[in-house]
């Protein structure tokens, strides 16, 4: 996945919107991960034939997948 800060993002809207049609691109802001841009096919491909329930629930698996030691760390 391809990763640019949100001031090039910014400056370089149209670079970003050509990256994501090819790969997610992952937006940092001060060091932290913030936002992900994609494709709409992919965005299509991954959620569209799921309710909103269903997407919940898959967002929160990823989020613990990715984060998970991040949140126990929080948690103490």
């Amino acid at each position: 996945m391809k990763v640019m800060q949100a001031t090039d993002a910014k400056n370089r809207f149209g670079e970003l919107l050509e990256d994501a049609i090819s790969e997610p691109v992952l937006i940092q802001k001060n060091g932290r991960d913030v936002a992900v841009v994609m494709s709409k096919a992919e965005f299509d491909q991954r959620f569209a034939t799921l309710n909103g329930r269903e997407q919940v629930q898959r967002y929160h698996e990823e989020s613990i997948e990715r984060f998970g030691s991040l949140y126990e760390a929080l948690s103490k």
